[in-house]
């Protein structure tokens, strides 16, 4: 199944979209009262969708606006993935929200999940995070749980603040915040690339720089083989190297530099498109991808011209 995000691994997935449970927290008595481990929902709210449009619906009418702080709880149950025992003592599970509330914590099966990242509540209300899971962690039924806290407190930054927020005026259309885009788990190896990849290119050296992040659970020797299909044709090699290191245990950004000869600038007249393919290697010569699609423009900045792949 195809996942909603730029950057694509060719793994097995199940996209969690769907209606969930969905209950306003009004006094913020959730927590104390541990609706993580048993709740009676009484809503019903579809998975992406704005809190505004779940209160409205909740309530039976408009929704009028933000009060100080909004809290909501989402919740769902999925089935054992079928991609279980596929890859056994290879892989993990990576649960992954792609945006969601400005506070957002979650639990599955009743157990508070942290993030790769070492987070027991993530903050920030358009960033992508993710969970990693063992096998050993997922039932034949599973429910996950999640708690979405907001706040019109006027320092918190968002992307958009309604009209009584006093930042540049404020705004005059209804904000969009909460479970704002896809949840889903996917089949990931243990030792990887994470799916965060940066371009950034002299395009006068033909020299483009890609920023990527490993994440290794068993510390050892890898290759980090990069490959430059194109442009606007994914069956034609244009460049391609290999970078062989000793990685830790842990997560760290990798800044490799290939030379992609001849290379052809987009422009919205002419807008050649580059086919990115990372691999992880292992010892063995085999290991997780991922791919995703750049172009090369240039772009004054003190002086120097650089392209910013997003």
């Amino acid at each position: 199944m195809g996942i909603p995000r730029a950057v694509t691994r060719p793994n097995q997935a199940m996209l969690l979209d769907d209606e969930w449970l969905f209950e306003l927290d009004t006094d913020d008595r959730g927590l104390t009262e541990n609706w993580q481990a048993d709740h009676t929902y009484t809503d019903i709210a579809q998975w992406p969708g704005s809190v505004e449009s779940h209160l409205a619906l909740a309530k039976g009418a408009v929704h009028t606006g933000w009060h100080d702080t909004v809290v909501v709880w989402y919740e769902r149950t999925f089935s054992l993935p079928p991609m279980v025992g596929s890859a056994p003592g290879k892989s993990l599970f990576q649960l992954t929200f792609g945006a969601c509330g400005y506070e957002t914590r979650v639990w599955l099966n009743g157990t508070a999940l942290k993030t790769i990242e070492g987070e027991m509540i993530h903050y920030g209300e358009y960033t992508s995070f993710s969970y990693e899971l063992e096998e050993t962690d997922l039932r034949a039924k599973n429910r996950l749980t999640v708690r979405i806290a907001d706040s019109m407190d006027a320092e918190i930054p968002r992307g958009k603040q309604e009209l009584h927020v006093y930042k540049r005026g404020g705004i005059w259309y209804q904000t969009y915040t909460g479970a704002v885009r896809s949840v889903w788990l996917e089949l990931i190896g243990r030792n990887r690339l994470r799916s965060r990849v940066g371009v950034v290119s002299i395009v006068d050296d033909n020299l483009v720089r890609i920023n990527l992040t490993t994440r290794i659970h068993d510390p050892g020797q890898y290759t980090i083989r990069l490959r430059v299909f194109g442009p606007n044709d994914p069956t034609t090699l244009v460049a391609e190297s290999d970078f062989s290191l000793w990685l830790d245990a842990g997560q760290k950004q990798q800044r490799l530099v290939i030379e992609v000869p001849n290379a052809k600038l987009w422009s919205p007249a002419e807008p050649p498109l580059y086919h990115l393919v990372g691999q992880l290697r292992d010892e063995t010569g085999q290991g997780p991808r991922v791919e995703t699609h750049f172009g090369l423009r240039k772009v004054e900045a003190r002086g120097s011209w650089v392209y910013l792949n997003n």
